[in-house]
């Protein structure tokens, strides 16, 4: 297969990639319906997916078409990065408070922290890739974590501190990475592995203008995106603004990420319009399809097996465990500590640093763009590591998020703990377990919310923006067909 498509991109090198790109697609689709039998995410379906098609497996993807699609990190970071933006309400954070921001700046901070002291203290590897990987070691992956909520019907205090922690916790990652790529572009040009005060705070200064550049093409897409404009031209003028953003950062050499980010901070706080997200977000399910089957086509089983001398001559093998391992006890003991500063319950203290292990989406996504960016055997190593470790990650995380929601008692699999008994008064008579059991019954039907619309809030948008574009086409049908009548 590998073999005709190159030869058919020879001969039409658009036929070429199209087949490709439709392979890509398929094989993600086909890989899904094997990995829910499992109950995995479909994140690790892409991967698997692209690492089958991959040079180390069946080979169908020739090398040209996947070094030529390197772009789709940029455009998956790009609605990524501008998603993330959303939650950044300023009445959604005065709710939250300050307790927050605490426990998921100590969470993910001090996972770093774990990774960059073993990496690049213990096991000796160079300062650019170990600053990068503990940068990448703060994301998380909150779609597991969510899907596993919605499964077991889980509520209470620890469910509410875990959406919130996950919600800010890529915005913390974004961060870290943006000035950790820096600071590590600045150790490999300056030499011997010396980081002076400005390489520190250049990149400082750098983030903190791309952040005011986005707040100003956030203040610009209000005029632009008027609630009277159509849906549809709505949609293709925030594309085109993202794009139009990523587009100068590329110009000036730098990040992307935290702009996109707070043009999205900045729109959703001036208008409130909750529904363009829901547009872009399914929207854009099929470009990251392809952006993670691509991942899984650059996973190098050569490098993750051999001992690199860009990173120090450590087999990478070795350095991924020691990654998966220290990653998962600075979550752990970052979210113990964050909570237990600002007073939480026991129950939260104790488990909520399990249910921060899934590492997926922008972690890969910021490691294929951190390959590109430092280049050589250090890229290669960054997003071998990553790729490997996430696909762990993804395994193990829902059943890691499902045992926290249990231990901490935000769910039970037992009816006399989900609906107890009611006090009968005094002299009552003692009722059978018949009668206990029908009244935890009509106790959990009284409960139960509203039957909910067959499609979810994002096809729901997206649907009336295609209802709303055939309405508009078929009056002007009708008008041109009046105007042919006279």
């Amino acid at each position: 297969m590998a073999e005709y498509i190159e030869t058919l991109q020879s001969q039409s090198p658009v036929a070429g990639v199209m087949i490709a790109i439709a392979l890509m697609l398929f094989s993600g689709f086909i890989m899904t319906r094997l990995t829910k039998l499992l109950k995995l995410p479909d994140v690790t379906a892409y991967i698997l997916a692209g690492i089958l098609l991959g040079p180390y497996c069946l080979r169908l993807i020739p090398a040209a078409i996947i070094r030529g699609t390197d772009f789709l990190s940029d455009i998956a970071l790009a609605f990524i990065a501008f998603s993330t933006g959303e939650f950044f309400k300023l009445s959604v954070l005065k709710k939250n408070g300050l307790r927050v921001v605490i426990i998921t700046v100590l969470e993910a901070c001090l996972a770093s922290v774990f990774v960059f002291a073993v990496s690049y203290w213990a096991l000796g590897l160079n300062l650019a890739f170990s600053i990068v990987l503990a940068a990448l070691a703060s994301a998380t992956a909150p779609a597991s974590t969510v899907m596993t909520i919605r499964q077991t019907g889980a509520k209470g205090d620890f469910v509410n501190t875990l959406l919130q922690v996950v919600a800010l916790d890529d915005v913390v990652g974004l961060m870290e990475y943006s000035i950790a790529v820096s600071v590590a572009l600045a150790a490999i040009s300056g030499g011997g592995g010396r980081v002076r005060f400005r390489d520190v705070i250049t990149p400082i200064l750098l983030n903190l203008g791309i952040l005011a550049l986005g707040c100003l093409f956030g203040v610009l897409m209000k005029p632009l995106l008027v609630r009277k404009r159509s849906t549809d031209n709505r949609l293709i003028i925030s594309v085109a603004m993202i794009f139009s953003f990523c587009g100068v950062c590329a110009l000036l050499g730098v990040s992307p990420l935290l702009g996109c980010m707070s043009m999205a901070t900045v729109y959703i706080n001036l208008t409130d319009d909750d529904k363009l997200f829901k547009q872009l977000n399914y929207f854009s399910p099929p470009i990251l399809l392809l952006f993670f089957v691509r991942s899984g086509l650059s996973f190098r089983l050569d490098t993750l097996l051999g001992a690199s001398s860009a990173v120090g001559g450590v087999p990478l093998l070795g350095v991924g465990v020691f990654y998966f391992f220290v990653r998962i006890l600075g979550k752990y003991a970052g979210a113990f500590l964050g909570c237990a500063l600002v007073h939480k319950p026991r129950a939260v203290r104790n488990y909520l640093g399990l249910a921060l292990i899934p590492q997926a989406g922008v972690a890969i996504g910021l490691a294929a763009l951190g390959a590109r960016t430092l280049g050589g055997e250090t890229g290669n190593a960054l997003e071998t590591i990553i790729l490997a470790s996430s696909v762990l990650y993804e395994l193990i995380g829902p059943g890691c998020a499902k045992l926290a929601l249990y231990l901490s008692g935000s769910y039970s699999t037992r009816l006399e703990e989900l609906v107890p008994a009611e006090e009968l008064p005094d002299g009552g008579a003692r009722q059978s377990d018949a009668e206990l059991l029908i009244q935890r019954i009509r106790k959990i039907q009284s409960e139960l919310p509203e039957r909910q619309p067959p499609v979810s809030d994002d096809e729901e948008a997206f649907l009336e923006a295609a209802e709303e574009q055939y309405a508009a086409a078929g009056a002007n049908r009708r008008h041109f067909g009046n105007g042919r009548r006279f």
